[in-house]
């Protein structure tokens, strides 16, 4: 089992940036490819970013790419999402996924967190 906790989330102006955490606990997460997923008001969620826990390897959505970086701190379990030249369209619940392959974990993650709200204001 892989627990996923998110904190960051917040109110912020459009053109603002925030950072986004997870913290990761349960066995072998060094062995886990780590994402993050969205879910705005009425849509599905959907895949932002992913990157592979030991080898760095990232991926992003096409409307994220630029703007948005996903990083990882081994040594804290921890993974993050900077979000920078956030746009209206940026609000939604924001989920921080984990499984073990890192093309599964852009689809169907096995685990998931509770989610943390980000509200861009415009």
């Amino acid at each position: 089992q892989v627990q996923l906790v998110e904190t960051g989330g917040g109110l912020v102006q459009a053109g603002g940036s925030l950072r986004l955490s997870c913290t990761a606990s349960g066995r072998t997460v060094s062995d886990y490819a780590m994402a993050w997923f969205r879910q705005a008001p009425g849509k599905e969620r959907e895949f932002v970013a992913a990157i592979r826990w030991s080898g760095g390897n990232t991926h992003y959505a096409d409307s994220v790419k630029g703007r948005f970086t996903i990083s990882r701190d081994n040594a804290k379990n921890a993974v993050y999402l900077q979000m920078n030249s956030l746009k209206s369209e940026d609000t939604a619940v924001y989920y921080c996924a984990a499984d073990p392959d890192l093309w599964v974990v852009t689809t169907t993650p096995d685990y998931w967190g509770q989610g943390t709200q980000v509200t861009v204001s415009s």
